[in-house]
């Protein structure tokens, strides 16, 4: 018998802004997109004034002064490693475990219940604790036979309809408690169902979570896909979704980012793509993986009709594939050079690597250089051993520049309080 529990943090990423700055402690929060543009997370006072996700900031400004709403850049230096943070105590509870989001993470629980079933809630109030403890974050718990009931027990925890102290175990209510809990919860609650496929069950007189979980798979897979009727199989209590230990590595990686201000000169333009695909070679590398295309793109604000408009996208192959961020940027610049067209506002670039395999599988080329090759490799090495060490962008190319005028806008972005040592509080003691 399977037993999964997923470990969700509460209002993530304003928790991590509320962590550090005693002065947001009782306040709304919201932390804003690139730019500043979106609401991309509230605190629970945020929420509880209607503050909606996804809302762009400038409307909000009469509701943040008269509520005294406070906005945050996106510190996402700060969320990653408080999540990396919340993993490793994760992993003193449970050896086997699945991070599914930055805020996510699955635990494979079925050693502890064939041990003690009944405890199982305790389990989950004691990684509660242990996390609130130690981080300062509060999370729920849901804890159930498959991983999709597992999502919708962690669903209920948080929303307070089942359960207790934020822990949820539907293993320890009985059927006929499922079965009337499942009624009260509206389709679109379950993991995988979004907006269009809960209209479509809507016009099959499917709502509710019992209704879904009661309908034939066959039907469900045949007027809407095999992955609903897999997770029809997990709301009976049916695994059909593993854990998932290690994360795949990608199939492509892309950097792309919307200027903070337009810009017009190719010089810019430049430094902007020598940025960007200095952070994707970097990733690149990480999951020890070579690029064979190399990806450019450009374009101007789509959102201002009355101005010339002008988009490009152009894909090109690589001689050989490589990680190596020089080649990578070289080939990026000579399409960048070739797509540019003056007179025009850019307002976002970009880049994609593609054709991505383990460099360890890589065929060999009757004219290739070993030489050349191992020594980009060590290079790349080494530079990547610098960044990690003293930060990233310490060791870059020159083609990224050095006063980035374009960069995204971050009017109120917080100090990197774990990762960077200048802005790490000091306490002075009297």
């Amino acid at each position: 018998m399977t037993v999964f529990a997923l470990v969700d943090a509460n209002n993530f990423y304003a928790s991590c802004e509320k962590l550090f700055d005693p002065r947001l402690a009782g306040k709304p929060v919201v932390v804003l997109s690139n730019n500043d543009g979106c609401v991309v997370a509230r605190s629970a006072e945020a929420k509880a004034l209607g503050v909606p996700m996804g809302a762009p900031w400038h409307q909000l400004r009469e509701l943040a002064r008269r509520e005294g709403i406070v906005a945050c850049s996106s510190n996402y230096a700060l969320y990653a490693d408080m999540s990396n943070r919340v993993v490793e105590v994760l992993g003193q509870f449970c050896p086997a475990l699945e991070v599914y989001s930055i805020d996510e993470s699955f635990l494979d629980l079925k050693g502890f219940a064939v041990q003690d079933p009944e405890r199982l809630a305790g389990y989950g109030r004691q990684i509660r604790r242990r996390i609130r403890d130690w981080l300062g974050l509060h999370v729920c718990v849901g804890i159930a036979p498959t991983k999709t009931l597992a999502k919708l027990a962690n669903h209920c925890a948080k929303k307070g309809v089942a359960g207790a102290d934020g822990v949820c175990d539907f293993g320890t209510m009985t059927d006929g408690e499922l079965t009337s809990l499942f009624q009260r919860i509206p389709v679109d609650e379950v993991w995988g169902v979004g907006r269009k496929i809960a209209l479509r069950l809507e016009d099959m007189g499917i709502k509710t979570v019992r209704e879904l979980r009661d309908a034939d798979p066959s039907t469900i897979r045949g007027r809407i896909s095999v992955v609903l009727e897999r997770t029809v199989r997990e709301l009976r209590g049916v695994s059909c979704l593993p854990l998932d230990e290690l994360a795949p590595a990608k199939q492509q990686i892309m950097s792309s980012r919307s200027f903070g201000q337009y810009v017009y000169e190719l010089s810019e333009l430049s430094e902007a793509v020598a940025s960007y695909m200095g952070k994707a070679a970097e990733k690149l590398r990480a999951q020890n993986s070579v690029a064979g295309a190399v990806q450019v793109h450009i374009r101007t604000n789509p959102f201002k009709p009355n101005e010339p408009q002008y988009q490009r996208t152009v894909t090109v192959p690589l001689p050989s594939p490589t990680s190596d961020t020089r080649e990578l940027t070289g080939r990026a610049l000579r399409l960048l050079d070739d797509m540019y067209k003056p007179g025009f506002a850019y307002q976002k670039a970009g880049v994609m690597l593609c054709e991505l395999q383990s460099k360890s599988v890589v065929q060999g080329r009757l004219f290739s250089n070993p030489a050349a090759a191992e020594q980009s490799e060590a290079v790349m090495r080494a530079m990547d051993s610098i960044n990690a060490k003293w930060g990233r962008g310490t060791l870059r190319s020159s083609a990224e520049g050095m006063v980035k005028g374009w960069q995204m806008r971050r009017g109120n972005l917080s100090p990197a309080y774990t990762t960077s040592w200048e802005d790490v509080p000091c306490v002075r003691a009297i």
